[in-house]
């Protein structure tokens, strides 16, 4: 199959436009319109639909796009395995991560990378609600929770220990919690379908953090949402200590029932459909965040 011809397919599906995409690839409008018709025609299948007005992927078209992407992923890594191809990583990344971390983390250092690689664009999601590597065709994910997805392949970015946090004004309203049993007399903030967490003591002591189980009146689907409302005195939650740490030596949050570890088996990793070849674009931006932030993470880790 033409590799060209769906390089120029992969730009006009995310222009929506065929006439720019073929400007991009030094083509004619004509000639790009004709090359399409071309990979249609051999297809069997209408890719796009065009009017006069606008472009728009087809049916058939959303389906094959993460396809066309895989094979001009594999053509690009086996160039760079002999040595061939761009010597700079070029192209669109498409990466997902939590909200939350990658305002804290990621989002301002985005810059340097950009310098760094002029010829690659990202196309970031970010939400602390999860997108699907595979129907989404994101190249890459932060994810911060046990490895356990078969079709993904991953690395450690860093160690992810979380605590349960409340507010002082709030432990002042409605007393410390002494033992986990304690936990199913106060409030407490969760996210939406959030599962109990164990809770492993300095003895050996097992217990859980169960929302379900307790008051919850408060549910999220956001991280910040959460620490905020935690801090503002509406109940103890969950909290990670990326997220945590500053407000911890401030005294902003206090650390409850500190003789509990939440023992999740929670790591932050970076993780790609493990089909996918490794492609430059990915491997260098996966480089970058584990340099930046994975080497020497700015919160506590676990001794």
């Amino acid at each position: 199959m033409d590799t060209d011809s769906l390089r120029l397919f992969v730009l006009a599906a995310e222009k929506l436009n065929i006439s720019a995409a073929g400007r991009q690839l030094g083509l004619a409008p004509a000639v790009a319109s004709a090359r399409l018709a071309k990979l249609e025609h051999s297809l069997g299948a209408d890719l796009l639909h065009r009017s006069t007005r606008k472009v728009a992927l087809s049916l058939e078209g959303a389906e094959f796009l993460p396809y066309a992407r895989e094979m001009l992923l594999q053509e690009e890594a086996g160039l760079a395995a002999l040595g061939r191809g761009q010597a700079t990583p070029t192209g669109t990344l498409r990466f997902t991560a939590s909200s939350t971390f990658s305002q804290i983390y990621i989002v301002p250092i985005l810059h340097k990378f950009l310098e760094r690689f002029p010829g690659i664009t990202l196309d970031l999601r970010l939400s602390d609600s999860r997108f699907d590597l595979i129907e989404g065709s994101f190249d890459l994910a932060i994810r911060n929770s046990a490895l356990e997805d078969t079709s993904l392949k991953g690395r450690k970015l860093a160690d992810d220990q979380r605590i349960l946090c409340a507010a002082p004004s709030y432990l002042k309203a409605r007393g410390v919690p002494q033992t986990p049993d304690d936990l199913k007399s106060h409030e407490l903030i969760a996210f939406a379908n959030q599962d109990a967490r164990p809770l492993l003591g300095k003895n050996g002591q097992t217990a859980s953090f169960a929302p379900q189980e307790a008051k919850s009146r408060i549910i999220l689907d956001d991280g910040l949402s959460q620490k905020l409302a935690t801090i503002a005195g509406a109940g103890i939650s969950i909290n990670s200590m990326w997220c945590v740490h500053k407000e911890l030596e401030s005294g902003a949050l206090v650390h409850v029932l500190p003789d509990y570890e939440i023992s999740d088996g929670s790591v932050i990793w970076l993780v790609y459909p493990k089909a996918n070849a490794l492609s430059p674009k990915v491997r260098v931006f996966m480089d970058f965040l584990i340099s930046e932030i994975g080497r020497a993470p700015v919160w506590p880790q676990k001794t």
